[in-house]
């Protein structure tokens, strides 16, 4: 059964189009797009997901907006049977540019692309290789290294802890050396849950970490972040957010989020790829390209150590040089 959106018909998948737009540029040319070309996102779970999810729909309505591009959205890929059957039929419909949003699909992608050769394929936080496929890799490690250093010169009780989604996350190690370069008698607490959603567990590791005495905690997963801080506000405690800013779920709880503008890069690359200009292959996007920043600052966070951390994120991003390395 076909559905038709904005004069749009996609061949078996129930999307919604939109029209949007996008900005940048690299080198490497793969396209010369034009404004009639379309784009599409596909997503592991759904767009309601307030977090991870719905920042890659936004990038969508940035698309829209900005470039005219028209472009639908597939939910629920989770296997190569679900993405063959969407993808097949998003490129009967005239999709040229599409982005799997997460590190799952850049596997997936790989496997595909040879088969696709007018689409250009583009995932988050994995890697690529070869003709029309792009992986996108948020700087994380960085991310994690100035959420180490202001935990570690704000904390009581000199513990910290950081959990993770997936032990290969490089935000984990990066909050460890951030916090270890600030101060060397820290003790900072590490897990990872294992998975993105399950919020039972990363409870469970908070519980143990809050018991060694951890009075501030990085939950560096989208599907239980909130939880873990919600928590930890309850307790008295404090976090570091992530992935958006999330200083509303308590001033004084959340010191600062790690924040990832998906929304600003989606907009970007797809810029990148109407003007000709997106590279094939891995690239990475930071503090210095505007597509991770820190969050609002706690009014428990005194000046002289906010504009401290502020002099040193400007100073990485001019020179690529973190403090204390």
């Amino acid at each position: 059964m076909a559905h038709v959106f904005a004069g749009f018909k996609v061949w078996g998948v129930c999307s919604t189009i939109i029209m949007m737009t996008l900005v940048t540029g690299c080198d490497n040319p793969v396209s010369t797009a034009s404004s009639e070309e379309k784009a599409a996102l596909l997503l592991e779970n759904t767009i309601d997901e307030q977090g991870w999810n719905s920042k890659g729909y936004q990038g969508l309505l940035n698309i829209q907006s900005e470039l005219g591009m028209e472009v639908t959205y597939e939910e629920n890929v989770a296997d190569m049977r679900k993405l063959k059957e969407t993808v097949q039929g998003m490129q009967e419909n005239g999709v040229t540019l599409l982005f799997g949003h997460g590190k799952t699909f850049a596997d997936m992608f790989m496997k595909i692309k040879d088969d696709y050769p007018d689409l250009h394929f583009v995932s988050l936080n994995g890697a690529a290789e070869g003709d029309n496929i792009t992986a996108v890799q948020f700087e994380g490690y960085a991310m994690g290294y100035f959420a180490g250093r202001l935990s570690s010169e704000m904390t009581q009780t000199n513990t910290i802890g950081v959990i993770a989604a997936q032990e290969w996350q490089p935000e984990t190690e990066g909050f460890i050396e951030g916090a270890e370069n600030n101060k060397e008698s820290i003790n900072v607490l590490k897990d990872s849950v294992g998975g993105w959603n399950d919020e039972d567990k990363a409870l469970k590791i908070q519980e143990s970490m809050t018991s060694q005495e951890a009075d501030i905690i990085y939950p560096a997963g989208n599907g239980f972040h909130v939880e873990v801080i919600n928590e930890l506000k309850s307790q008295g405690l404090q976090a570091i957010g992530y992935i958006g800013d999330q200083s509303d779920l308590g001033e004084t709880t959340v010191l600062t989020s790690t924040v990832q503008h998906v929304d600003k890069m989606y907009q970007n690359i797809a810029e990148q790829y109407q003007s000709g200009e997106l590279k094939n292959g891995t690239i990475s996007y930071g503090f210095k390209e505007g597509a991770i920043s820190l969050g609002s600052f706690s009014p428990a966070v005194p000046d002289d150590v906010k504009d401290e951390l502020e002099r040193e994120i400007d100073h990485y991003k001019d020179t690529g040089e973190l403090p204390g390395q």
